[in-house]
């Protein structure tokens, strides 16, 4: 449904809204935003893409001297929070970012995921869709209100109370992300204690960028309304599986049809040949888009053998050790889950370079190895150098320099967005880097 300037002026008036917050994302993926009074003249500001902020105070995004921004809001984005206050009820609208020119900010990066949607199109298809399924943990707050590391129950995959104490919280979480339009599809407690995961259905990957981004403002939200922190980090407590984020894609053709099914497939999967080449493109990339899948230095305690995240470069059908798995759904619900990604992606840059290394592959018919239906995880090294097997970069460090390797996944960042990225985690390795840690002071303080 198409929203339009005269529906959002209705509704700040029949909903009292008062304020209305101007939201876009960081390179980094941290959701930022403007916040407004909603007065007729504001309104009128917004709505007329005349609405600025300082680019300059933003890392990553521009230099002083050509700090000035323009917000051209996404009017199919309006939304009214569930949560209001004694001032009034509050709104959002989530924002491209342009140049005093009128030109798009190459630094934007929900405009870079535009750049590469229409790549797409000119390819042959009308629209790349994902269904995201994000984890995250929920942790107790101090009596200074600051998170700690004690979670508030001991529950386990698809428990339930009495041992799924955050059932309420996650009960919450649902029923406010479906009274803002999401179609949660499933929400469960997750392997790990104190880790939940809530499902909302697939979308045009755009909608579903945005949708992750309001999808953790609103479990942060409303955990914190609970008396508990929600974090998307990707590791945050030793010796317990860490958090993903799998992301479901597929292509669907001009005529509304999924491009990644055919039942003539004669290798029996019902794949297409669109999805061999797609499947060719990524696990071609694989090791060198890591960086942005997993960007950062926490992310790689996540990426280790032994807690069901992927480690090694594969694909297969229901096998669930490899990077990559075809869910057993057919028709149109095929579709290839990337399960290396993690929630501390910046969405928009993560499926912009999904997106890029799949046309890649589409394009010169890169031809996807032989799927892996054994065990990885229980291969020895030797076995996995046989089968052609490589590992994902262990560390930030290394998949930052093979990042700068590969000239596609570069093309599909863009290179501002390129350059500030690599120039950030350089920064981020290197402080990480030269830090003691508690593990070394324990480990040998006393040996030496």
């Amino acid at each position: 449904m198409t929203i339009t300037a005269a529906d959002i002026r209705r509704e700040v008036k029949e909903k009292n809204v008062t304020f209305l917050r101007l939201m876009f994302s960081d390179i980094a993926g941290t959701l930022k935003n403007v916040e407004i009074p909603a007065t007729d003249e504001q309104l009128d500001k917004v709505l007329s893409n005349k609405a600025m902020f300082d680019g300059s105070s933003i890392e990553g995004f521009v230099r002083i001297n050509e700090s000035d921004m323009f917000l051209h809001p996404d009017l199919d984005t309006w939304t009214v929070f569930p949560w209001g206050s004694e001032n009034g009820a509050v709104a959002g609208l989530i924002c491209d970012i342009y140049t005093p020119e009128g030109e798009p900010f190459a630094g934007d990066p929900r405009g870079n995921l535009k750049r590469a949607l229409r790549h797409m199109e000119k390819v042959g298809f009308k629209s790349f869709n994902l269904g995201p399924e994000p984890e995250f943990f929920l942790f107790k707050l101090d009596e200074k209100d600051e998170p700690t590391l004690e979670v508030n129950d001991r529950g386990g995959y698809f428990d339930l109370a009495p041992t799924d104490l955050a059932d309420n919280t996650r009960r919450e979480i649902v029923n406010v992300l479906t009274e803002m339009g999401f179609e949660v599809e499933a929400s469960h407690h997750e392997v790990a204690i104190g880790q939940h995961e809530i499902d909302f259905k697939y979308a045009d990957v755009l909608k579903a960028c945005d949708n992750i981004q309001i999808f953790k403002l609103v479990v942060k939200t409303i955990a914190r309304k609970h008396g508990l922190y929600a974090t998307f980090m990707a590791k945050p407590k030793f010796g317990i599986n860490g958090s993903g984020m799998h992301c479901n894609m597929s292509l669907f053709d001009y005529d509304g049809n999924n491009a990644f099914f055919d039942t003539e497939d004669p290798k029996g999967m019902q794949l297409s040949e669109t999805a061999y080449y797609f499947l060719g493109g990524l696990m071609k990339h694989a090791y060198n888009y890591t960086a942005i899948m997993n960007p950062t230095v926490n992310s790689y305690k996540r990426l280790v053998p032994g807690y069901e995240a992927p480690v090694y470069i594969a694909w297969a059908g229901r096998n669930r050790s490899p990077l990559i798995r075809v869910p057993a759904s057919r028709g149109m619900g095929t579709r290839l889950e990337l399960r290396s990604v993690d929630p501390t992606a910046n969405p928009y840059l993560a499926l912009a370079v999904l997106l890029e290394a799949g046309l890649d592959g589409i394009e010169n018919k890169i031809e996807a190895p032989a799927p892996v239906e054994s065990n990885i995880y229980i291969m020895t090294q030797e076995e996995r150098k046989e089968a052609g097997i490589r590992d994902l970069p262990s560390t930030l460090h290394n998949a930052v320099k093979a990042l700068q390797d590969d000239e596609v996944v570069k093309a599909a960042l863009g290179n501002h967005i390129f350059t500030n990225f690599v120039e950030a985690k350089k920064i981020e390795w290197s402080s990480y880097a030269a830090f003691v840690s508690q593990w070394e002071i324990d480990n040998y303080l006393d040996l030496y």
